[in-house]
């Protein structure tokens, strides 16, 4: 996983040039939410304009966070990666919510141009749900 922020580090965008996560949805037309993406202690962010990856690294090793509107939990990885482009997030690494009693790999994460009020997002088996973006609201 190192290796692939490294060859990709060269040409991103980090804080210090001014970038953080929450400047970036807006960019990529993503919602600001703290589900996309984990968004506290962040120890590292950067994002590659060029090839559209971006990364996390935060300050604890994982983290799960349970939204209750949608009874989901979700769990970040230390490090988390992926490939954005307009309204998507797709490659993911580091991302897995629980179904049952299985942890499914999150490999894609998007927002429809139809339906900008829902977020899809898809597991490594193909299967998808969306769900009302308000349900990943800051807070809830």
């Amino acid at each position: 996983m190192a290796s692939q922020i490294e060859s990709h580090r060269a040409g991103a965008q980090t804080p210090s040039a001014g970038k953080s996560p929450s400047t970036c949805w807006k960019e990529l037309g993503l919602p600001k939410t703290k589900s996309l993406l984990p968004m506290e202690d962040i120890q590292e962010f950067g994002y590659n304009r060029a090839t559209g990856f971006m990364w996390l690294v935060q300050g604890k090793k994982k983290v799960e966070q349970t939204f209750k509107k949608i009874k989901q939990t979700v769990s970040y990885a230390g490090e988390v990666t992926a490939f954005a482009e307009k309204g998507k997030l797709r490659k993911i690494t580091g991302v897995k919510t629980k179904e049952l009693m299985l942890w499914l790999n999150v490999v894609e994460v998007y927002v429809p141009e139809a339906s900008p009020e829902k977020v899809t997002f898809k597991i490594g088996t193909g299967l998808s749900d969306s769900f009302d973006v308000t349900a990943f609201a800051l807070g809830e």
